[in-house]
């Protein structure tokens, strides 16, 4: 699903529906399960991968595929020369913080860094930070290339 044709648009992605727990029982222990002590590894490339199949033009459709995908409310907070500064924030973030499982957001980090890298044509990797106290996951997106 590689070539830009094959990419998946908004409109298709809008069409799909998914139970919230059902998802979070997946992604929170079913994967990290199979995949052992390289998990952050892999779900952060899985990220990546998902987000080069999906046609992503702009920041409005990135953050309306956060929310089709019930990630949450993701927000541009600051932007400089070499680096973007999100947050994403929503009731389910809190839910899953207090969950009954280890909650990460190395799947959403790699497909947040290969949305920007299509956006804007530039080189970057993403770092997460939890902050439990707010219930908030800030993202920061380094540019990579000189």
């Amino acid at each position: 699903m590689s070539d830009k044709a094959d990419k998946l648009t908004i409109s298709q992605l809008e069409k799909l529906h998914t139970n919230g727990a059902g998802y979070d029982a997946l992604r929170y222990i079913g994967l990290p399960e199979i995949l052992g002590k390289e998990a952050d590894s892999l779900l952060y490339f899985m990220g990546k991968n998902i987000a080069r199949n999906i046609e992503i033009d702009s920041l409005e459709t990135l953050i309306l595929i956060f929310e089709t995908f019930g990630w949450g409310k993701l927000e541009l907070i600051k932007e400089k020369k070499k680096e973007l500064i999100f947050h994403l924030m929503d009731d389910s973030i809190a839910l899953k913080l207090n969950g009954p499982f280890h909650t990460d957001f190395r799947l959403e980090s790699g497909f947040l860094a290969e949305a920007i890298q299509q956006i804007e044509g530039r080189e970057c990797e993403c770092m997460e930070e939890i902050n439990k106290r707010i219930y908030t996951i800030k993202f920061s997106i380094y540019f990579t290339d000189k």
